[in-house]
C-alpha cells in the first residue's frame, strides 16, 4: 500500500499540539466554543483532551495514510481437514460466498482507520462490549496439560493474568479512548447501520452523552437493561447490582428494528390462555375488539352494536362478518364482543428493553472458554437478530473471546473483529474453528477467515505520535515497563540498562534479533564483566532460543530473549508483561509417499511473574513443557510469501484436554522434491513460537 511506509509516515504526520487541561474532570457543562460565538451555547460532556488551550476540538489523530494491514494467517479448516484425508470437499455448497471474514490482532483504532478505505459506510451492526472497570485488572485462568482442571488448584500461578486491561488516568484517559473510537465506528456504519454499546453503572452515564454527541440523540433507540445476575453479589453498601445496560442507536431513523419475541412462560399461558376449543384442543384467548378513537356502529349477525364511547372496533364490516362466519368472535355475558387469539398463532412476547430471560454464562455451559468478560450467545443472537439480516456485515471491535464473531458465523452473516489483547484473539480463533467445524459437519454453510495484525507499522506509528520519532525514547519506555534502570554511561552502547545484576538490551524498534546480533551483545556484557543478559525484542530469528545455547556456551552468560509486549503502546498502560521466547523442535515423519509431522520439543514463552511462582513455571515446564501447549497448527505448503495456512491443527478446549503431539493427516504432495513445513505452537498465555523443518518428497 503506497504511503505505509515509515518514510511516508515521518514526511506526511502532522498533528494538532497537545493542549492543557481544559477540566479538572470529565464533566457536563454548559460550554460555548471560543472560536465559533456565533453557534448558540449546547450542553455537553467535556473532559480532559477534548479540546485544545484554544477551545477547538481536537480531531482523532490518525496516520495521514492508512497503516496496512499484514495477512498473516487464512484459516479454513474444513477444505483443509477435507484435502489432507483426501475426502471430496464441494466449494460452492461449503462456502456462503467468496467473501473472507476478518480478525485482526492490534490497536482498534488504527485498525479501524485502516478499514475506512474499504468499509466506510458499509458495516451494518457494530456491537462492543469495551472495558468499563475503569482501573480494573480482568484476568483469565490459565489451564495446564491433559487434566487441567485439576491441575490448576496446584497453585497460585495456574491463574496467572492472560490478559490485562489497565487504565492510567481513569475516566478522562477511558473517554478519549472511547471517544475517538465511536467517531471511527460512525463513519463505517452504513446509513442503514446501528450499533449497540455495552456498560454498566460504572461509565454508563458519560456513554450515553457522548454517544449523544457522536451519533445525535435523535438516533438514539433504546436503553436495554439486561439482568445479568439472579441474585447480587454481596457488598457491604447499596442496592445489589444485577444488570447491565446496553446502548442502542442508528444511523438514520430506519430501517426499524426486526420483530424479536420470547416465548411465553408457563403463568402468563395459564393466565391469558386458558380457552381451549372443544373440538381442536387449539388455546385461546379473548381480545378486546376495540380502539382509541371513533367509529360507526357495525352488525355481528342479527345484532347492530356502537363501540363503546370514544372507542371504535377494530375491524370493518367485511372482516368481521368472515369472522363471525368463522367463530372467531365471540360475546361476553353483558353482550360485548371479543375476538380470539389462539395461542399457535403467536410467537411470543414483543422484545421490550428488560431483558430478565437471558441468563450469564454457567460455569459449565458449553459455550464458557474461561474469559473474564464473556457474554452468552443468546444475547448476542437476539441483537443480531434484531439489526441484521443474513449477509449483513457485522462488527466488533472489542471482540474479546468472539462470542459475537461466532453468532454472526452462525447466522449467516459477514463479520470482522478486532481485539488488542493477544489472548483475546488466541480463543476466537479456536472458537471459529470450532463453529467452521460444527456448521460443516451439520451440512450448513459457512466462511473461511483470515488473521491480520499492524506488524511493525503499528510501532512505526506509536514512535512518531507518541516518542516524537526518537530510538532513545523508545529505549526509554521498554526499560521503564521492564523495571530496569537505564544505563547512563553504558560500558557498550549495545548495553542499555541493568536490572538485578543483569545487563539488558533493547532491540531497535524495526529490528528482529538474530544469531550474530546476539552473539555482538553477548560479548559486549561479558566484555562488561555481566554473568547474565536480558535481551528485549519486538522479533527473534527463528529458533534464536534454541540458537542461543551455543553462545552462552562460549561466553558463560545465562541468556534470557524476552518479547517486547506490544500493549506498552497502549497509552494508558501501568504495567505490562513480558514473555520469554520459547523454542520448538520437530520432525517430519514419511511413510511412503505420505508426510505427518511430529512435535519433539518445547519450551514455552513463560511470563514475568514473582520469583517463587516463576520457580514453580520452569519446573513444570521442563517436566511437562507440552503441557503449556494449547493449540498448535502446520502448514505443509509454507512459503515466506504467503499467510501462514492452517492445513491441520489441534487444541485443547475446556472440556477435551487431550493433544495429540503428531499429525494424522497423512499430507500428499502433488509434487516430487523439496518443500518447506511450518509448525506454529501457541501456548497458554496466547503466545507463539514457530519452526520450519524441510521435507523431500
Amino acid at each position: 500500500m503506497a504511503g505505509g511506509t515509515r518514510e511516508a509516515l515521518e514526511a506526511d504526520f502532522r498533528g494538532p499540539a497537545r493542549g492543557v487541561r481544559v477540566g479538572k474532570v470529565a464533566e457536563v457543562r454548559r460550554h460555548k466554543m471560543p472560536t465559533r460565538p456565533a453557534v448558540a451555547d449546547k450542553t455537553e460532556l467535556v473532559w480532559e483532551g477534548k479540546y485544545d488551550e484554544y477551545g477547538n476540538r481536537r480531531p482523532v489523530r490518525l496516520p495521514s495514510t492508512p497503516l496496512p494491514l499484514q495477512h498473516i494467517e487464512t484459516i479454513d479448516e474444513p477444505r483443509d481437514r477435507s484435502t489432507a484425508l483426501r475426502l471430496p470437499f464441494n466449494e460452492e455448497q461449503a462456502h456462503r460466498d467468496a467473501v473472507r471474514n476478518m480478525l485482526i490482532w492490534g490497536d482498534n483504532k488504527l485498525a479501524m482507520a485502516s478499514l475506512l478505505e474499504e468499509f466506510r459506510g458499509k458495516i451494518d451492526l457494530i456491537y462492543i462490549d469495551p472495558p468499563f472497570a475503569v482501573g480494573a485488572d480482568f484476568t483469565v485462568q490459565v489451564q495446564l496439560g491433559d487434566e487441567g482442571d485439576a491441575v490448576r488448584k496446584e497453585h497460585s500461578v495456574l491463574e496467572e493474568v492472560a490478559y490485562r486491561d489497565t487504565w492510567g488516568r481513569g475516566t478522562d484517559s477511558y473517554l478519549q479512548m472511547m471517544y475517538e473510537r465511536l467517531a471511527l465506528m460512525r463513519d463505517l456504519l452504513s446509513p442503514r447501520g446501528s450499533i449497540y454499546v455495552h456498560c454498566d453503572w460504572r461509565v454508563n452515564a458519560p456513554l450515553r452523552l457522548m454517544l449523544d454527541e457522536v451519533f445525535d440523540a435523535a438516533n438514539f433507540v433504546s436503553e436495554v437493561i439486561w439482568k445479568k445476575l439472579a441474585t447480587p453479589k454481596a457488598q457491604s453498601r447499596g442496592f445489589g447490582n444485577v444488570h447491565d445496560v446496553v446502548y442502542v442507536y442508528r444511523m438514520s431513523a430506519s430501517p426499524p428494528l426486526r420483530p424479536v419475541r420470547r416465548a411465553h412462560s408457563e403463568e402468563y399461558l395459564e393466565q391469558m390462555y386458558w380457552h381451549v376449543e372443544p373440538d381442536t384442543g387449539r388455546r385461546y384467548r379473548l381480545h378486546d375488539f376495540t380502539q382509541r378513537g371513533q367509529g360507526q356502529p357495525r352488525r355481528f349477525g342479527d345484532k347492530v352494536l356502537a363501540p363503546p364511547a370514544g372507542k371504535h372496533w377494530i375491524w370493518d364490516q367485511k372482516r368481521i362478518d368472515e369472522a363471525m362466519a368463522q367463530g372467531l368472535i365471540v360475546f361476553s355475558r353483558r353482550g360485548i364482543p371479543r375476538v380470539k387469539r389462539y395461542l399457535d398463532e403467536v410467537a411470543g412476547h414483543r422484545i421490550d428493553d428488560l431483558w430478565t430471560d437471558i441468563k450469564p454464562i454457567g460455569s459449565m455451559a458449553a459455550e464458557r472458554v474461561g474469559f473474564e468478560t464473556q457474554k452468552p450467545e443468546a444475547l448476542l443472537q437476539r441483537i443480531l437478530t434484531a439489526s441484521s439480516d443474513e449477509g449483513d456485515l457485522v462488527a466488533d471491535f472489542f471482540c474479546g473471546s468472539g462470542t459475537t464473531l461466532a453468532v454472526a458465523e452462525k447466522l449467516g452473516r459477514r463479520w470482522i473483529g478486532v481485539d488488542l489483547g493477544r489472548y483475546a484473539i488466541h480463543l476466537t480463533r479456536k472458537r471459529l474453528i470450532q463453529v467452521q467445524r460444527e456448521l460443516h459437519e451439520k451440512g450448513q454453510p459457512y466462511r473461511s477467515f483470515d488473521v491480520y495484525n499492524l506488524g511493525r507499522y503499528e510501532r512505526q506509528w506509536w514512535q512518531l505520535d507518541r516518542l516524537k520519532g526518537a530510538d532513545d525514547e523508545h529505549r526509554r519506555v521498554v526499560l521503564r515497563f521492564y523495571r530496569a534502570a537505564e544505563l547512563v554511561n553504558p560500558p557498550s552502547p549495545l548495553l542499555h540498562g541493568k536490572k538485578e545484576g543483569a545487563y539488558v538490551h533493547v532491540d531497535e524498534i524495526d529490528g528482529m534479533l538474530t544469531f550474530e546480533e546476539l552473539r555482538e551483545v553477548a560479548l559486549a556484557a561479558q566484555g562488561a564483566g555481566a554473568r547474565e543478559l536480558h535481551c528485549l525484542a519486538w522479533e527473534f530469528e527463528m529458533e534464536l532460543a534454541r540458537k542461543k545455547q551455543a553462545i552462552e556456551a562460549e561466553t558463560g552468560l545465562t541468556i534470557r530473549l524476552k518479547y517486547i509486549p506490544r500493549e506498552i503502546m497502549e497509552p494508558n498502560r501501568t504495567e505490562v508483561q513480558f514473555f520469554e521466547a520459547g523454542y520448538l523442535q520437530a520432525r517430519a515423519v514419511k511413510h511412503k509417499d505420505r508426510v505427518d509431522v511430529e512435535l519433539t520439543r518445547f519450551s514455552p514463552a513463560l511470563a514475568e511473574v514473582p520469583e517463587k511462582e516463576m520457580e514453580a513455571l520452569r519446573e513444570r515446564a521442563v517436566r511437562s513443557p507440552f503441557d503449556f501447549i494449547d493449540f498448535w497448527a502446520v502448514d505443509f505448503e509454507w512459503r515466506e510469501d504467503k499467510p501462514f495456512e492452517h492445513h491441520w491443527q489441534d487444541f485443547r478446549t475446556r472440556k477435551d484436554r487431550s493433544l495429540k503431539t503428531k499429525t494424522d493427516a497423512a499430507w500428499e504432495y502433488q509434487e516430487k522434491g523439496k518443500h518447506q513445513i511450518c509448525v506454529k505452537v501457541i501456548d497458554v498465555f496466547g503466545v507463539d513460537t514457530t519452526t520450519v523443518i524441510e521435507v523431500e518428497v
